[in-house]
């Protein structure tokens, strides 16, 4: 038990340590910028998209207007789905469509080239343009389906309770089910998104259970960092005073600004759980083209 409890210590200590030699890699310094400032380009597109495929089922931006409204609550959010309100008749076209997913897969981009790094220890941020775009495409898509899809059970969960279990166990326990049911649900569709974009993006080869601490602590880090900074925002009345018109994007920027350093912590995170796994050497997963080299622990 005590030679457990010693091995645990020591692989929490070379987790640590690990983490902060790479936040010493200069590379480092201005990822969360990058990939906060691509989430600001991607989101309108993104939301774009979800608007259109939630009009198939009959629902419309107030549905994550409302999740918004009662889970995150940061100021500027709400702004950013008002931009909507005028959004272009034409969506519905192919063409604008695709560049439209074109435009919101340049967060995934962004996040895969910090994976990249990471994961080959600093040998490559990726395998060609081309394919890393279409990786990125593929993981929005996939994303975008997912919310679209938590939407859709959280708007229509409860109706199909009752008419699959209703007549079994009654409405009112149907109903009753499905208000404890559904927020676990959602979070289950978060955590897979997150996961999902993990495992991946990076163009290494990873096994899933490999990217589930990272996943884990990014999912966790989102809910934390979204509540402190609501709380931040609430308490701070200086944004208006400096940035004046500006201060809503200031703020939403400086979310996603935190929102990404999550993001990068979560990859760092899953590098540096995967390296410990061993005793005297670290394994550095297979990039596509190349050979696997080990190098030594810290």
């Amino acid at each position: 038990m005590k030679k457990r409890a010693a091995a645990v210590a020591l692989r929490v200590k070379k987790i640590f340590l690990m983490i902060i030699a790479q936040f010493e890699d200069p590379y480092y310094q201005g990822v969360a910028a990058q990939i906060a400032f691509s989430l600001f380009l991607s989101i309108v597109p993104t939301l774009i998209l979800v608007s259109q495929l939630l009009g198939l089922f009959s629902l419309s931006l107030d549905e994550i207007r409302n999740w918004i409204g009662a889970n995150v609550s940061v100021e500027g959010a709400d702004r950013l789905l008002s931009f909507l309100q005028d959004s272009p008749s034409g969506a519905n076209n192919i063409f604008l469509a695709v560049l439209a997913l074109y435009a919101a897969s340049r967060a995934q981009f962004a996040l895969m080239r910090v994976a990249n790094y990471t994961f080959s220890d600093g040998r490559i941020t990726g395998i060609g343009f081309l394919r890393d775009r279409l990786r990125a495409i593929m993981t929005i898509l996939v994303t975008i389906f997912t919310v679209v899809f938590s939407l859709v059970v959280l708007a229509y969960g409860e109706p199909i309770l009752r008419l699959v279990f209703g007549a079994v166990v009654g409405e009112e326990v149907s109903a009753a089910a499905w208000i404890l049911l559904r927020w676990p649900i959602a979070m289950a569709m978060y955590f897979l998104m997150i996961s999902y974009n993990y495992y991946i993006l990076p163009s290494v080869r990873m096994r899933f259970r490999d990217i589930i601490p990272g996943s884990i602590f990014a999912a966790i880090g989102f809910l934390v960092v979204t509540y402190v900074y609501s709380i931040y925002i609430s308490l701070s009345t200086n944004y208006d005073i400096l940035y004046g018109s500006f201060s809503h994007i200031v703020v939403l920027m400086l979310w996603f600004w935190f929102l990404a350093w999550v993001l990068c912590l979560g990859t760092m995170f899953n590098r540096v759980w995967w390296a410990t796994r061993t005793v005297n050497q670290i394994p550095i997963p297979k990039v596509r083209g190349q050979k696997r080299k080990p190098i030594n622990v810290i």
